[in-house]
This record gives C-alpha cells, structure tokens and sequence, in this order.
C-alpha cells in the first residue's frame, strides 16, 4: 500500500468527524501506518454537510489534504452530490443505501451499499450509524487491520457505550463481508 485517500461525507450529527478520527486513529496507533486527518463542516454544524478527510500510508505523509479519494463513505445524499465527482475513477465508494442514491457514479467506481441507518436503529440507538459504516468501511477497503479499527472504536466512544458501539461495529463488518462473497 503506498497511500490510501479517503473521504467520509455527511451531514453534521451523523459522526462523519468521528469517523475520520476512528480510521486514522486505527492506522497510526493501533497498526503500522501512518495517518493524516483534515475536516471541514458549515457553520451550522448539525444538519449541514461536513467531511472528514483521512490519508493512510506506509510512508511519511508530506501533503495532508486528499485531492483524488481512493474511498468514500457517504452517508447523506448533499455529502454525494458535493463530494462524488473526486472520487478516483477506480475507486471505491460505500453509502448509507437508505439516505443515498447514486445516480451519475461512472461504471468504473466499485459501489457497495449498507443500510447503516437501520442496522443502527435495530440496535437501539440511530446515532450509531456511523459505526456500522466504520465497520463496513474496515470490511470493504481492508486499508486498515479490522483488530485496529475495533480497538480504536473502542477507545474513542464515550464511556459506557463501548459494547453498543462495537457491536454496530461489528454488524457493519459483518454486512461488509457478506457483499464482498455476493461480489466474488
């Protein structure tokens, strides 16, 4: 691997900040890598879009903005419309299947569906969508030891939600490695 560019696209309050945060922590302090985070979201925060932008690699990371995304997570469709024309045209690209509909995508990009949304709220709790698309993400790319990511979930949510946590995790991997067998 020499570098991977990511983008996790959303709308404020759907933990697309977190996201970032989890795989990049993942793969500076958990596995061998090294990784860069950069952020951007609208004044209003909850409810307007936002993005988190990761770059994970062996080596040094010189440049840490993402000009062409290897991988997208988009988790809202204003997250698609905005962010979708980077994407490399070889590149992978996992939505929320419910919130997301990707029209105008060119044949090229691989394209993975999970319906993140409702996974989460069979769990109990919506907020944790986003760790289903972590998960989903962890299956999907394979940027980033799944062990990794599990302990930096871990690590990252608040206190007392850690089992909640990795098991929307968990479903999202496991959503993830289901595709990948549908695909093969």
């Amino acid at each position: 691997m020499a570098k991977t560019e990511i983008k996790i696209g959303g709308f404020g309050g759907q933990g697309v900040i977190l996201t970032g945060y989890i795989i990049g922590k993942a793969a500076s302090i958990f596995d061998t890598k090294n990784a860069t985070m950069t952020q951007a979201f609208g004044p209003e925060a909850r409810g307007s879009a936002c993005s988190a932008q990761v770059i994970v690699a062996e080596e040094e990371i010189r440049y840490p903005y993402v000009k062409k995304p290897d991988v997208m997570v988009i988790m809202s469709q204003e997250a698609f419309s905005k962010f979708s024309p980077q994407i490399n045209p070889d590149g992978l690209m996992l939505i929320e299947e419910d919130l997301v509909n990707p029209d105008g995508l060119p044949e090229s990009v691989r394209l993975f569906k999970v319906p993140a949304t409702r996974i989460a709220e069979e769990l109990g709790r919506r907020v944790v969508l986003n760790m289903v698309m972590v998960g989903f993400f962890a299956s999907m790319s394979g940027v980033v030891e799944a062990d990794a990511v599990r302990k930096a979930v871990e690590s990252s949510v608040p206190a007392g939600t850690e089992a909640l946590n990795l098991k929307a995790f968990d479903r999202g991997f496991d959503w993830g490695e289901k595709q990948k067998v549908e695909a093969a």
